[in-house]
């Protein structure tokens, strides 16, 4: 793709439909993306075959449609993507080693001690593939949160780019997605602040640019969790949209056009220039 100065992407798993916390991300992405008059793509994060759900990301982009939420170009498919992948692992070459831990070794700990780090154990065989992570700090800036560190040493140990059961990580597709399709922009939910650190890290091993980052609060549920698929968050309804999308941009902090509740979506395009 050409360079452009701002884009945007909107990157959702179809493991189910589109609830009203992801709702909310398009949204904040999508404003962020028009508002810089820059181009807004979709891809569908559907590596993880055992969880994906059948016509899942057809209903996704249906109801990205009724909100008003209209993409750039086609969508990306990372089920598509596998060759990109193993090449990018390729390209990191001595960074990167297999690893024979299992989750139930590990104690599940998101930490990791570099067991295999240094050669296999006698009579092991790798299960997944990891990274070597440097002993330095990594810096960068988030648009909303400010000035961010993080020694991945410290923090997390080397990390998983191939799992054990031969899927692709999500750190290394979404690392290699984001410099394939130029993104310049990411605007996501703050769950995902922790894994910024290893996607710059990443970024510079494979010699491309670092985007810009934006996490942005999260929907959280009457628990204090965060609105997902796995705690059966209810999908967001395509009838009655417009309600629906005031109040994903009231939860932004938005000013809102008197009677947004009854409109069509369109005039999300033309709202003041504010986001949270």
């Amino acid at each position: 793709m050409p360079s452009l100065a701002y884009r945007g992407r909107f990157a959702p798993s179809p493991t189910g439909d589109l609830h009203f916390g992801s709702l909310v991300a398009a949204v904040a992405s999508f404003l962020d993306a028009r508002r810089a008059g820059g181009e807004w793509l979709v891809r569908m994060e559907d590596l993880d075959e055992p969880r994906t759900v059948p016509g899942a990301a057809d209903r996704i982009l249906r109801c990205l449609e009724a909100y008003g939420l209209f993409w750039d170009g086609p969508v990306l498919y990372q089920s598509q993507r596998h060759d990109a992948y193993a090449e990018a692992l390729n390209q990191l070459g001595p960074l990167v080693y297999p690893c024979a831990c299992t989750r139930t070794e590990l104690g599940h700990r998101e930490y990791y001690p570099g067991t295999c780090r240094h050669g296999l154990p006698p009579g092991r065989t790798g299960r997944s593939v990891r990274l070597r992570v440097p002993d330095r700090e990594i810096h960068w800036h988030d648009q909303r949160l400010g000035p961010q560190c993080e020694n991945l040493a410290h923090s997390t140990g080397d990390f998983v780019l191939k799992r054990a059961d031969g899927y692709w990580a999500y750190q290394l597709a979404v690392v290699v997605d984001d410099g394939a399709q130029g993104i310049t922009d990411v605007v996501r939910g703050a769950d995902l602040l922790t894994s910024t650190a290893r996607q710059i890290y990443l970024q510079e091993s494979l010699g491309l640019p670092r985007p810009r980052y934006r996490h942005i609060p999260l929907v959280l549920d009457e628990n204090g969790e965060k609105l997902s698929k796995q705690t059966q968050a209810e999908p967001v309804p395509l009838a009655g949209s417009a309600a629906c999308l005031a109040a994903a941009l009231r939860f932004l902090g938005e000013s809102i056009p008197s009677g947004a509740d009854e409109i069509a979506p369109i005039w999300i395009g033309v709202l003041p220039k504010r986001l949270t």
